[in-house]
């Protein structure tokens, strides 16, 4: 099981493989379970957004346990919590937000501990 980070800009946080375009996260949802996935919106001009990640997961049915929104956009960030939580199992835990210091702090320990 991994972390997954979706991001183009923002350093990837211990603990996590980064993904740096919606494509590429799209084949990592595709080919491994994941455990906690973090997700941005924007991801470049004329790129793919991180709602193309979210369509990708709703299509597929594989739902990570836990799911958060670290994007700026707020426009973004709500466009892909209405399609989650409108589809994600209840057993999935999704936050409409960046994760929580101790939750960073938590994985990345876990990372260092192997």
């Amino acid at each position: 099981m991994i972390h997954l980070y979706l991001d183009d800009y923002r350093a990837c946080p211990q603990g996590f493989v980064l993904a740096g375009s919606a494509k590429e996260c799209c084949l990592l949802l595709d080919e491994e379970e994941i455990g906690v996935l973090s997700l941005d919106y924007d991801l470049g001009w004329g790129e793919p957004t991180g709602i193309e990640v979210v369509k990708h997961i709703v299509a597929i049915g594989r739902y990570p346990q836990e799911i958060y929104l670290h994007t700026s956009s707020t426009a973004g960030r709500m466009e892909m919590y209405h399609q989650l939580s409108a589809h994600a199992p209840m057993e999935v835990k999704l936050v409409n937000g960046p994760m929580p210091a101790l939750r960073l702090e938590q994985i990345a320990t876990e990372a260092k501990s192997g």
